[in-house]
């Protein structure tokens, strides 16, 4: 079977393609723009950026197991870009203010969990050789909403 094309993959629940923005070019500045304006001035969110499709994608082995699959969610393209423009004002913001913990690894460029776990190794380390106490609470959040009631969640996310 043939694997759709990259400018198939990312049309979201509203329609419209990436590519269309990236050939606008330029001229859809004033449009996102007046779009990003509303969503922060209005809190008004159009009702296409609030649905996502989910594809499951096979990730290997035993396609009738379902942790075989990872959830993909195709939403509106327009409104991951306005995402993108706010976490950049965000993290600009808090880099100027140096308002973040030195620890924080999570949604920093040139961090990564990756970083974070190194970190914590080393740190568990250097108490260890010390001779400190070690404390440490593991947290698996991963089948966290497998246990609840989806239709009331689905339900729940649609009213607000």
């Amino acid at each position: 079977m043939q694997q759709p094309s990259k400018k198939n993959k990312s049309i979201g629940t509203d329609g419209i393609s990436e590519q269309i923005i990236k050939l606008g070019g330029e001229a859809t500045i004033p449009y996102l723009a007046r779009l990003l304006d509303m969503k922060i001035n209005n809190c008004v969110l159009p009702a296409d950026w609030k649905r996502a499709l989910v594809i499951p994608i096979h990730k290997g082995s035993d396609r009738s197991l379902v942790t075989n699959y990872r959830p993909v969610s195709l939403t509106s393209v327009v409104c991951k870009q306005m995402e993108h423009v706010t976490a950049s004002y965000l993290r600009t913001a808090w880099d100027k203010n140096d308002w973040l913990y030195g620890g924080q690894n999570g949604f920093r460029s040139g961090h990564s969990c990756g970083s974070q776990v190194i970190t914590v190794c080393q740190n568990s380390a250097d108490s260890r050789d010390k001779g400190d106490r070690i404390d440490a609470i593991v947290k698996d959040y991963s089948k966290v909403f497998d246990l609840d009631p989806h239709d009331w969640l689905l339900m729940k996310f649609a009213i607000s």
